[in-house]
């Protein structure tokens, strides 16, 4: 497997504070790969990190399309790295409870149209042809993630385990190659986070994208990755198989003691 996501040395400090301590991790092409660790261990630093949302104090990061070509992404914007093909969902759900289920998943998809402000303003062919486009492309997109019949609802109507995958589908609008999650399942009940199991592998092998989550459900982590590092206090404590870490001692140790497949 060819890598999508490649990350060294990656160190976050705030003040005297260090949140990250020279993380290594990669994510290659038709992978899932989950980021585990207690509360608290820099998992969210590492996504915000890695987004561009932090600039971290040392390290490297690599983003390789499937094509081949390598961007760093270090100093990017959050807009800029989702133009480079990664794109994200929050652990706190950011919707726009006030717009359309397809409105959203239209936000989502102006970092690919070309129009600019004189093309909005004057909307010649080739405009309005491209705007017909994201509403039937956008429209697409939430038949993908089983959202069409909200279609025209507004996303604060929708229930918990919709929002959540509408998320996924703005998140997926964006074109991504990989595509990062952060506690996707949080607050979601049984039949939600099986539905969203589904959805995930789906993503994967469908689409041909690559996933990189954040998830305190461990059945959902060891049923649905490939490869999983293991983070606390900030350190890379562990990396491997389903299997590899849920017997690792120093995973378990980390949980203080609990069985992670519980």
């Amino acid at each position: 497997m060819s890598p999508a996501l490649e990350v060294s040395n990656l160190t976050m400090d705030f003040g005297g504070l260090r949140a990250l301590d020279s993380i290594d991790l990669t994510v290659n092409h038709g992978e899932i790969v989950a980021l585990i660790g207690p509360n608290g261990a820099g998992k969210t630093t590492f996504f915000n990190c890695i987004t561009g949302i932090y600039n971290p104090t040392a390290g490297d990061m690599r983003l390789v399309s499937p094509e081949g070509k390598a961007v760093r992404i270090n100093g990017l914007k959050p807009n800029q790295v989702t133009e480079n093909g990664m794109a994200r969902t929050f652990q706190n759900i950011r919707l726009f409870q006030n717009m359309t289920v397809l409105e959203n998943v239209m936000i989502g998809r102006h970092c690919r149209l070309r129009a600019g402000i004189p093309g909005a303003v004057f909307r010649p062919p080739r405009v309005r042809k491209e705007e017909s486009r994201l509403i039937e492309d956008s429209y697409r997109m939430l038949q993908k993630v089983g959202l069409e019949k909200y279609v025209n609802e507004f996303a604060k109507n929708l229930p918990y385990g919709a929002q959540r995958r509408l998320e996924i589908a703005r998140a997926m609008a964006t074109e991504p190659f990989i595509l990062l999650l952060d506690e996707p399942a949080a607050g979601m009940n049984t039949q939600e986070t099986k539905e969203l199991d589904e959805l995930i592998l789906r993503i994967r092998n469908e689409e041909g994208i690559c996933i990189l989550l954040i998830e305190h459900d461990m059945k959902l982590v060891m049923s649905l990755s490939d490869r999983i590092y293991v983070v606390d206090y900030g350190r890379k404590i562990a990396e491997g198989t389903p299997g590899q870490i849920k017997n690792d001692p120093a995973v378990i140790k980390a949980y203080l003691g609990e069985d992670i497949d519980a």
